[in-house]
């Protein structure tokens, strides 16, 4: 008997739209709460450990590399085996052990460990909740609902909240007790998905004999042959180089360099998650209207600027709006990591798409970045950091020329 898939209920399609994306965002944010955690607890770490800034760089190389390695396994193996969930779940519930690991280390050796376990776990999580939220979004949306969930909830969860709550806990209580905390958060969201998730949208409902079809594989050769993957992949060393470093040695030099307390670094920092909630779903809903490829320009030439100002501009106030104006670069992240790919290749190759890029993005930018500029620093003062940043970001802009426009509203608007 054959089984046919009927036409999707509209509202349910809907409130399911506006249900994962909360889930998804909730999922992602912490996962950028845990992963900001180090640069915002270094100051208080330091006192311990007298952490140099290669070995600040090494910390966040390591995550960066176990990320980019998990990431591109998950995402290969979800779409050989047809399945996200499973593995949503799990990498939920692991980063979440592995991050509080990290307050029960005794010194570097311990933090590396634990911060590469971390970054195992928090590899799949991006892949799977992108493929997800894309499958289940109307596709006047599509860069919307992508831009909230991978930019804003990063913003929120990572840029706002985090630099808030674990100085504070370092402060009345201790670094490590930061860690901590992370565990509760994540055994709940992981509980919302395996309950409220499902495999398939009802967007794009699918019949019962197909549901249990072996997935179709397309070959990665095949995927690495389409001329945006390369240059998101491209994009993505660069645009790792920007994002990496900034959030990885700016405490620091705030601290260090220009002397703020503690609490005027954590407002400065603060700016910069506000600048992440806003751009973050501002950037990529425009680019639905303008397009991906101009929206991707325009930002990003904005976001070179950000690096530059936290080394010439010493008054803590101005430096927070500039760094609101300028940390752009995160609405950008949505568009070269998730919404071209996903308007570029076809589902069976999806998840795999977007694992490569993101893992290529952090081994190159992610794990390699900060280690040079880690070095560099370490030769030649803390602004070395900053203007590597700076030139990731300016290459990022010259290479988003070579892209193939892929918003649907252009594409119709380019036909007509």
């Amino acid at each position: 008997m054959t089984h046919t898939a009927t036409a999707p209920d509209t509202a349910a399609a809907n409130r399911y739209e506006n249900r994962l994306l909360l889930i998804l965002f909730l999922a992602f944010g912490f996962v950028f709460f845990d992963r900001q955690a180090l640069s915002f607890l270094a100051p208080y770490m330091d006192r311990d450990f007298g952490l140099s800034n290669a070995e600040l760089g090494t910390l966040s190389g390591v995550l960066a590399l176990t990320w980019a390695l998990a990431g591109m396994f998950a995402g290969r193996l979800s779409d050989a085996l047809g399945r996200r969930k499973p593995i949503l779940v799990a990498a939920v519930v692991l980063f979440s052990l592995f991050s509080a690991s990290s307050g029960l280390m005794g010194g570097f050796a311990g933090l590396l460990v634990a911060r590469a376990l971390m970054g195992t776990a928090e590899g799949a999580v991006l892949p799977m909740a992108q493929s997800l939220m894309v499958e289940a979004s109307r596709e006047s949306r599509r860069g919307f609902n992508m831009g909230l969930l991978q930019g804003s909830s990063a913003g929120l969860l990572g840029g706002i909240l985090a630099p808030l709550v674990v100085v504070w806990i370092a402060e009345a209580y201790d670094w490590r007790v930061a860690f901590y905390v992370t565990i509760l958060p994540g055994l709940v969201i992981a509980a919302l998905i395996w309950k409220f998730v499902r495999e398939w949208s009802p967007r794009t409902p699918v019949a019962p004999a197909q549901e249990k079809a072996p997935a179709v594989k397309v070959p990665l050769g095949q995927v690495l042959r389409l001329r945006n993957i390369v240059v998101c992949m491209l994009i993505a060393c660069c645009y790792l180089t920007w994002f990496v470093t900034i959030i990885t040695f700016t405490p620091t030099y705030l601290t260090e360099v220009k002397g703020f307390t503690p609490g005027t670094m954590s407002g400065v920092m603060t700016c910069l998650g506000v600048a992440w909630v806003l751009w973050g779903f501002a950037t990529p809903a425009i680019s639905d209207r303008i397009g991906r490829k101009p929206a991707l320009i325009g930002f990003t030439a904005l976001a070179v600027c950000c690096p530059l100002a936290v080394v010439y501009v010493g008054d803590p106030v101005l430096l927070g709006a500039i760094m609101v104006l300028t940390y752009t670069g995160l609405g950008c992240f949505t568009l070269f990591m998730a919404t071209i790919p996903a308007e570029t290749v076809p589902r069976a190759a999806l998840a795999t798409a977007l694992g490569v890029i993101m893992g290529v993005g952090e081994l190159a930018g992610g794990f390699l970045g900060p280690m040079i500029a880690g070095w560099a620093s370490d030769q030649w003062g803390l602004q070395a950091a900053m203007f590597i940043a700076a030139g990731g970001a300016l290459a990022v802009v010259a290479l988003s020329f070579a892209l193939k426009e892929t918003a649907p509203a252009v594409l119709r608007r380019a036909a007509a």
